[in-house]
């Protein structure tokens, strides 16, 4: 008999992760608009950001060490309510627009504490997801984890934007409170098994002797994780710059294009994220007949990317106006998008399937602090890139181009693999 995707364990999960994932685009969103309305600089929000950043980086093979030492269900529940508390302090302490620097280092410290409890919380996330689902359902309920995610950078920054001109900062937060608040109410509904351990250890021997085992599991015992992991890496280096950097200043100063067109430019991008979602859903729906072998393959879905690149970057040099030349960098980097949403679901399927549960936690750590790493130095790397090529941006985009077809080439060869039907056993 099949297994329902939706159990009782992954309604509560996804419920809790649309309510988070909402609630902390929101904020972000509306904190943004507030720090640019008081101090006039998007540069200083940027900065937040990045120094924010920080302990996710640092902090995620600590997260991983106790998503597979605690019981997960406890651990999300714990998270979410320190998010929720975090949230309510900083609104309480807030003063007014008078005294902006105290809540611009207030937004800074929450901030700061939202990335400490992010960087304990994703890994324990990623590692339910196997918990729960077996087969082919385990594909489809990343891809429905994916597709939240992606709506939830659709839709909130436009409510984000409603809410903080509507009600003002502190309504806002006590709104993402309440987020917070009920994810940890729908996580305290889910049941997973969790074995106590027999012998308790110090802190520090265990993340040793988890430090050593991970490592080990990775360097000797499955290489081909680690290589998935270097070449999801390489593909998130290639793609997360151009999307985030390469496509507006395209948009705007390129082309030349108002607001408007970047909006719309946005929207759609993520849209075909979601798209992404749809379609690892029904190829996973397809893993057991014949035609699927072709969809197994990772390096299947690592070409398009490339040539959705050399799309985008032939539209400058055809003769065609300057809408022709937009409409075609839209297809191509939607393209680029579904593509890569694909690849990634897949990749982390893959690396899924392969982890015992007493290591999933930490391999999933170290597969978000790989990417959270290659993102922004991809972002650093285009912005000087497109800065140089202004005037002939279709070098960079052919470049990127060749670099993924380059890695579609010879993935299959360093990397053999069939996803799904490796799930399939």
């Amino acid at each position: 008999m099949k297994e329902k995707l939706f159990s009782r364990n992954f309604t509560m999960l996804i419920l809790g992760q649309v309510s988070s994932l909402f609630g902390n685009v929101i904020l972000k969103f509306a904190l943004s608009m507030y720090v640019l309305d008081t101090t006039g600089s998007a540069a200083v929000f940027a900065g937040i950001l990045a120094f924010a950043a920080v302990p996710s980086i640092v902090l995620s093979p600590l997260g991983g060490i106790l998503a597979d030492r605690a019981n997960r269900r406890n651990i999300m529940v714990g998270l979410d309510l320190l998010s929720g508390i975090s949230v309510l302090a900083t609104a309480l302490l807030f003063r007014s627009s008078a005294m902006h620097r105290m809540d611009i280092v207030l937004i800074g410290g929450l901030l700061m504490v939202l990335s400490v409890l992010g960087a304990f919380e994703s890994p324990t996330v990623q590692a339910c997801v196997p918990q729960m689902q077996t087969g082919d359902n385990m594909i489809k309920g990343n891809a429905v984890v994916n597709q939240v995610a992606a709506a939830a950078s659709l839709a909130a920054p436009v409510l984000g934007s409603v809410f903080y001109t509507a009600v003002g900062i502190k309504s806002v937060m006590f709104f993402v409170m309440l987020c917070f608040f009920l994810t940890a109410g729908f996580e305290c509904l889910i049941r997973l098994e969790y074995d106590r351990p027999a012998k308790k250890e110090k802190i520090g021997t265990i993340v040793k002797n988890d430090f050593k085992e991970s490592v080990q599991f990775i360097g000797k015992e499955r290489p081909d994780i680690l290589k998935m992991l270097l070449l999801a890496t390489a593909m998130n280096f290639l793609v997360a710059g151009a999307a985030v950097v390469g496509l507006p200043f395209i948009v705007r100063h390129v082309l030349g294009m108002g607001a408007g067109m970047y909006g719309i430019a946005e929207s759609l991008m993520g849209l075909a994220a979601i798209l992404g979602g749809i379609a690892a859903s029904v190829l996973a729906g397809k893993g057991k007949n014949g035609s699927s072998a072709k969809a197994n393959s990772l390096s299947v879905w690592v070409a398009p990317v490339g040539i959705c690149f050399l799309l985008a970057g032939a539209a400058f040099l055809l003769p065609i106006g300057d809408m022709a030349k937009y409409t075609v960098n839209l297809v191509g980097f939607c393209g680029i998008q579904i593509a890569a949403s694909v690849f990634s679901i897949f990749a982390l399927t893959d690396i899924q399937s392969k982890t015992p549960n007493h290591l999933i936690g930490k391999v999933m750590s170290y597969s978000m602090a790989i990417s959270m790493c290659a993102q922004p130095l991809s972002q650093a790397l285009y912005g000087i890139l497109f800065d140089q090529f202004e005037q002939s941006v279709y070098v960079i985009l052919a470049a990127a181009g060749i670099a993924v077809l380059a890695i579609a080439r010879y993935a299959p060869g360093v990397l053999p693999m069939n996803s799904l039907n490796c799930l399939e056993k």
